[in-house]
């Protein structure tokens, strides 16, 4: 398994923008699809983005406006946040599945990182 640890969070107001960096620690980074969640305050967590070798998938409430990719060479994993809005406010977490095919989606994964929060204000 990999260890994953999530940086990049902080307060942004509306409008503005953040990148989330997930660095991982361990063997076979690229066998991993790597996704991103979050977790609102009295919400259950929810997909937000997954990235194969080179394939993404976005959850429907931030396409168009987050961008996800990967470094091999740095086994790291990004999060652009672009036009952020109050409702993204959230714990975000990095998430690792080992897969030999491409996945559209994630509900678990086989690693996961202490989360790093997002405020956006009004």
């Amino acid at each position: 398994q990999v260890q994953l640890v999530e940086s990049g969070g902080g307060l942004v107001q509306a409008g503005g923008s953040l990148r989330l960096s997930c660095a991982a620690s361990g063997r076979a980074f690229s066998t991993y699809a790597m996704g991103w969640f979050r977790q609102a305050p009295g919400k259950e967590r929810e997909f937000v983005a997954v990235i194969n070798l080179s394939s993404t998938y976005y959850a429907d409430s931030v396409k168009g406006r987050f961008t996800i990719s990967r470094d091999n060479a740095k086994n790291t994993v990004y999060l652009q946040m672009n036009s952020l809005k109050p409702e993204d406010t959230a714990v975000y977490y990095c998430a690792a599945v080992r897969t030999r095919v491409p996945i559209t989606s994630m509900r678990d994964a086989d690693s996961w990182g202490q989360g790093t929060q997002v405020t956006v204000s009004s």
